[in-house]
């Protein structure tokens, strides 16, 4: 996950700047620097950036404006910085579409391990969006999503409403059946993630799938099954319709 890996860096504290760029360059990540939001557009449209590192204060364009510019038409992954400890800031930087959040100053090496983080994460939600993009609907024991609707039904017929994060959920286990998902890799191809969403959201969210999933126990074996100590497998027979 180097060498061909690009950060953008944005921030006025040449410091730190040149802090992040040295220590990215050590570790084979190509590095582009910022003072300011003035040339992000720019850099953007000539080359491929693959992460954003983004400070909250800017002259100019701030890192608020910038990111909510951004979440309009990219999924870019986003780191934020500031110099501030606000939980109010570091809540409003979650919600305008930043990944991750640090609190100036920071170590480099845990920088790294977050880029590197976020990259993996960032990959794992492609390869599943890119299986979404070339199917039209799952059916699974009866039932069918409907991919491109974002419904559920039951083998009745009957829908099912889903939330966001349930049906990210289920489009997950339904894009690789019949194997394991760790609960880490859930996070990651469901895209229930923030700073404050760790393992046990995702045994919360697989119990409200089960439920709507499974609205009679005992009534045939599990579509979820866990693992012990290892994650969740979806054990359904999954037909992909194109």
């Amino acid at each position: 996950m180097s060498g061909d890996v690009h950060v953008l860096v944005v921030d006025d504290d040449e410091g730190v700047r040149q802090m992040i760029v040295d220590y990215l360059g050590d570790n084979d990540i190509r590095t582009t620097a910022l003072p300011d939001g003035r040339g992000v557009d720019r850099v953007m449209a000539e080359d491929l950036v693959d992460l954003l590192i983004l400070d909250l204060k800017l002259p100019g364009e701030d890192g608020m404006q910038i990111a909510r510019r951004l979440r309009d038409d990219s999924n870019l992954p986003i780191i934020m910085l500031t110099g501030r400890k606000d939980e109010a800031d570091r809540v409003m930087g979650l919600e305008l579409g930043a990944d991750d959040y640090l609190t100036k100053p920071f170590s480099p090496r845990e920088l790294l391990a977050r880029i590197r983080a976020l990259l993996r994460r960032s990959r794992a939600q492609e390869s599943v969006a890119d299986a979404l993009a070339r199917v039209r609907a799952y059916r699974f024991g009866g039932w069918v999503l409907n991919v491109r609707l974002r419904k559920l039904t039951t083998p009745t017929g009957a829908p099912v409403a889903l939330t966001n994060n349930e049906f990210n959920l289920l489009a997950a286990f339904l894009a690789a059946p019949q194997r394991i998902l760790s609960r880490e890799q859930l996070l990651d191809m469901s895209r229930m993630h923030n700073d404050e969403v760790y393992d046990r959201a995702v045994d919360v969210q697989v119990g409200r799938l089960r439920k709507k999933l499974e609205p009679q126990p005992g009534n045939g074996p599990p579509f979820i099954r866990t693992e012990r100590g290892a994650g969740y497998r979806f054990t359904a027979e999954v037909e992909a319709v194109r």
